[in-house]
């Protein structure tokens, strides 16, 4: 028996964060020297530029990556087999000088990068495939640490034609409950909660792990205080902007159920994404929850991914009407490798379909 659905999602990208969690400023230094020099990542003096010791430039480099922020195109050269990192559009965005959050000082930028993190389309996979396990098709609430690395070990033999030793596995469920679980108290300087804490583990303030007894974890549940309205009604369009084009609707149980869904990626029930849309929909008039036999939906009356940019753009202020903010358009054309790597990708993808498929019919 086979399961496409970690193959359909994800890129089997294991254990290349080098152990550490993305830290406060990585993201953003990143972007910007990713600006100047798209072969920051493999320059000699890449730590020196990004002031940071070398396994945390390999770090840097796949957490800008896996937080869809960079896309990786070989050099211009024939020769070259370097993969270049180029700044996407949404880096742009959300890190430069002028965009929405580069410090992060907003717990919903958190959030947003989260979604980014575990989210999927074509052309645009994750590269987080444990994460991926562990948020959208982990069965259960409470885990020890062996419990999350044999799920994922399924998933991936059951995904994949090669995995990965069980020891890259289990390094990144050690990275999940780093980045996500607060700090073992007793710690001597980062306690939980505080200042060393959160710079050493941002994504700590998301409150999405906690710890049960001395070794095991369980995932939170409850309204979310710290994630605003607006992103989850983003991360509710560009979920179905993946196979929604044009005016549509999509009900809020699969919102909330879906693995894949915003409901799985921020662990709230339906009842809470029901909540935070309805304080969304006046704004918007192309935007409206509606109900039919006894299933409410959310309904859209345009492309729900653009509808999806101008939500979460209204959000920050309008960051994409800023004089001198480039679209999307007047960015590809800065960086035509971006479009070359989203490409390849989805050739590959196109490659791998029939291969999982004869997977499925042999087994």
């Amino acid at each position: 028996m086979s399961d496409s659905r970690l193959a359909d999602a994800t890129h089997p990208s294991f254990a290349r964060h080098e152990t550490f969690a993305p830290r406060f400023g990585w993201l953003h230094k990143a972007y910007m020297e990713m600006k100047k020099s798209p072969d920051v990542f493999l320059a000699e003096d890449a730590p020196v530029r990004l002031g940071v010791g070398k396994n945390m430039v390999h770090s840097m480099r796949y957490w800008a990556r896996a937080f869809k922020l960079a896309r990786e195109y070989s050099g211009g050269q024939a020769s070259s087999r370097a993969m270049l990192s180029y700044p996407t559009w949404e880096a742009r965005w959300l890190l430069d000088e002028d965009g929405a959050d580069p410090y992060l000082e907003e717990t919903g930028s958190l959030w947003l990068l989260h979604w980014w993190l575990l989210s999927a389309r074509p052309g645009a996979k994750s590269w987080a495939p444990s994460w991926y396990v562990a948020f959208h098709l982990a069965p259960f609430q409470r885990f020890t640490a062996q419990d999350m690395v044999q799920l994922i070990v399924r998933h991936v033999n059951l995904s994949f034609p090669d995995g990965p030793a069980e020891g890259s596995i289990a390094r990144d469920v050690t990275c999940i409950t780093q980045m996500y679980g607060p700090a073992r108290r007793g710690s001597a300087s980062n306690s939980p909660g505080s200042f060393e804490d959160l710079l050493a583990g941002p994504f700590r303030e998301l409150g999405l792990l906690e710890h049960v007894g001395s070794a095991s974890w369980a995932f939170t549940t409850g309204s979310r205080t710290s994630l605003p309205a607006r992103i989850v009604a983003y991360a509710c369009l560009d979920y179905a902007a993946r196979n929604i084009r044009g005016a549509g609707s999509i009900s809020l149980a699969r919102l909330a159920n879906e693995p894949g869904s915003p409901g799985r990626a921020f662990r709230i029930r339906e009842p809470d994404v029901a909540a935070a849309l309805e304080k969304v929909v006046s704004s918007f008039a192309q935007l409206q929850l509606v109900e039919a036999v006894g299933q409410r939906s959310l309904a859209f009356g345009v492309d729900p991914f653009d509808l999806a940019w101008d939500v979460l753009d209204r959000q920050y202020g309008d960051v994409r009407l800023r004089p001198g903010f480039p679209s999307r358009e007047e960015w590809a054309r800065q960086y035509p490798q971006l479009a070359e790597s989203k490409q390849r990708e989805l050739r590959r993808q196109d490659a791998v379909e029939p291969q999982l498929t004869l997977i499925e019919e042999t087994a």
